[in-house]
């Protein structure tokens, strides 16, 4: 996934997560990591439900 944004090292990812830090503050972290994962498992269950659409159509 990070692929995308191009080679993002140790450093990188430690200034994210200071600057998430700072804007949602550590009591909200928790909540903003599980909206995020939900967020990405429903977009792989719609991109899986296409693709299974897909190849019906084409089968």
């Amino acid at each position: 996934m990070l692929g995308i944004i191009g080679n993002v090292g140790p450093w990188e990812m430690a200034f994210i997560l200071i600057i998430v830090l700072i804007v949602f503050g550590p009591g909200k972290l928790p909540k903003v990591a599980e909206s995020m994962g939900k967020a990405i498992n429903n977009f792989k269950r719609a991109k899986d439900k296409e693709f299974e659409e897909l190849e019906k159509e084409e089968g």
